[in-house]
């Protein structure tokens, strides 16, 4: 086990900590079993590295190992764990566990049978623990990490500290909480480099690079990660790819299920499973009815790529601005709920119905609706129900 310590030792003494997560407050860390899924990309590493580098001790006490590594060619999770509770191993940090085969009964295993160890684990956003083989859902406290919003992006790459603002203020005090932001800073000024490389933190590694590692990193998720959690076979990851593509040369869109079934020559009820993958790994966001649960094979009533960023990445043309828009402040405010689709207005979130536009939209066509608002682009302070669209990268 020293070569594993070893690498462990050295994932903490990297690790950089002037940046926290909005996850990192959220989580409550004394729980025994702690499950942190989410995109490829969105961070959960760093977040359990910092986690165990500002308040876990170092040394033989705590250990960080990702299960993909090739130990685990030839030795078992739960003889690991075994083996470092009988060292004095009390921390247990485990990384895309989804890429090891029994992860879910072994970490059973492991929480029932070493009761005075801590697991935190990470894994993929298609994870469902209650599905899983061994059924984690009663033991782990799961938590998913969303990607930068437009607040954390400022605050990561300007060093700012600005603190999340609450739906309620947004909506009944949204003037002045922009004029207190404004008056430090223009966030509009930064927004167009978030919609177009702001979602994932490793952007700073190369912004120019960053769409095509975007990419990639999609492509791995629908050829590795996918098949880890369900039975599926290299032509289904191909019809999921062709999928992918048509939506994302077609977003927004209302699908119609069966013109597009031919097209990527599967059945309906396939169809609608794809979407759910595509869902699922945080790619694409169906806008479904305001209806109690989502049917398995029923159908979104339009289609958004799940963040703005994918639009450059996926698409061979830039996509519009109206459609960007859109994209972001679905994906900001749904970190806090469910976001439906409503027959007069753009969007419905607890029982208020959003326009979105740019700064000459007005309310005409929801002011017959109480609690409606326009979400407006190209503005830094709003006014009545009119609400600058970047301020909604505050939410979370």
């Amino acid at each position: 086990m020293e070569g594993l310590f070893e690498k462990s030792y050295q994932k903490l003494l990297r690790v950089p900590t002037q940046f926290k997560r909005y996850l990192a407050t959220e989580i409550d860390w004394n729980n025994r079993l702690i499950g942190i899924k989410g995109a490829r990309g969105a961070g959960k590493t760093t977040l359990m590295l910092q986690y165990a580098k500002l308040h876990l001790p170092q040394g033989k006490e705590t250990l960080y190992i990702s299960l993909d590594s090739l130990y685990f060619t030839d030795n078992r999770l739960i003889d690991l764990a075994d083996q470092f509770v009988m060292q004095g191993g009390k921390f247990l940090l485990l990384d895309e566990v989804h890429r090891y085969a029994n992860w879910s009964q072994e970490i059973k295993n492991i929480y029932d049978d070493q009761p005075d160890l801590k697991i935190i684990f990470t894994g993929s956003s298609i994870m469902h623990i209650n599905k899983a083989k061994g059924d984690l859902s009663r033991r782990a406290i799961m938590y998913e990490l969303a990607g930068l919003s437009f607040r954390e992006f400022l605050n990561f790459t300007l060093g700012t500290a600005f603190n999340t603002i609450s739906f309620n203020d947004l909506i009944s005090n949204h003037t002045v909480m922009a004029m207190n932001i404004v008056e430090n800073m223009h966030p509009y000024e930064h927004f167009g480099n978030y919609l177009k490389y702001g979602h994932y933190p490793y952007f700073l590694e190369n912004i120019n690079l960053y769409p095509q590692k975007l990419a990639e990193t999609i492509s791995l998720a629908i050829s590795i990660d996918l098949p880890a959690f369900h039975d599926i076979s290299f032509k289904s990851i191909e019809k999921i790819r062709l999928l992918l593509h048509i939506i994302a040369e077609s977003v927004p869109f209302k699908p119609n299920i069966s013109k597009l079934s031919e097209r990527v020559d599967i059945s309906r009820n396939n169809l609608v499973q794809f979407i759910k993958y595509l869902e699922d790994m945080r790619i694409i966001r169906g806008l479904y009815p305001n209806t109690k649960g989502i049917g398995l094979l029923q159908k979104p009533e339009k289609i958004y790529l799940h963040h703005p960023n994918l639009q450059y990445a996926l698409a061979n043309e830039q996509s519009n601005i109206g459609n960007m828009r859109e994209s972001f402040f679905i994906n900001q405010i749904a970190k806090l709920g469910s976001v439906t689709y409503t027959a007069e207005g753009d969007f419905a979130f607890k029982n208020h119905i959003f326009e979105i536009g740019g700064k000459n939209k007005t309310n005409k066509q929801v002011k017959h609706i109480e609690n409606s608002f326009v979400a407006a682009d190209e503005i830094e302070i709003g006014h009545n129900h009119k609400i600058p669209l970047w301020l909604f990268g505050f939410l979370y």
